[in-house]
């Protein structure tokens, strides 16, 4: 798969255009929060780009296993969320800082289980 396949099967997946950032992949702006590929001296990169800073989570010898690796992190189906207690619901419902918290909350550890995941990936061939 080349970068521009992986566009094409994002699409058809039906991952938003602004949860990555592609080389050559026709769409909106970049985003300000989510995933990027980039080549660099001869590799290939898949970073996330978080609160204005880019960390690279990944470097690939070859375009193919960098655009699957990508492929498999935007398409992956997670969880889904909890259901909330009718406490917790009323709670939030008139707590508009209890929502905000919960929410980076959550954010936060999809975050840390996504950097979990790319630090007990098996090696693929890439750096």
């Amino acid at each position: 798969m080349d970068r521009h396949e992986l566009c094409e099967a994002l699409r058809a997946a039906g991952v938003p255009d602004a949860h990555y950032e592609i080389p050559d992949c026709p769409g909106g702006q970049p985003p300000h929060e989510g995933y990027y590929l980039a080549r660099r001296e001869g590799e290939w990169i898949v970073g996330v780009h978080e609160r204005g800073r880019r960390e690279v989570l990944k470097t690939f010898a070859d375009e193919s296993r960098a655009c699957a690796w990508l492929h498999e992190r935007l398409t992956y189906e997670s969880p889904p969320p909890s259901r909330l207690t009718a406490e917790e619901r009323d709670e939030l419902l008139h707590d508009s800082e209890g929502i905000e918290r919960r929410a980076q909350e959550q954010l936060e550890r999809a975050l840390a289980e996504s950097r979990r995941r790319t630090r007990h990936d098996p090696p693929t061939g890439g750096h």
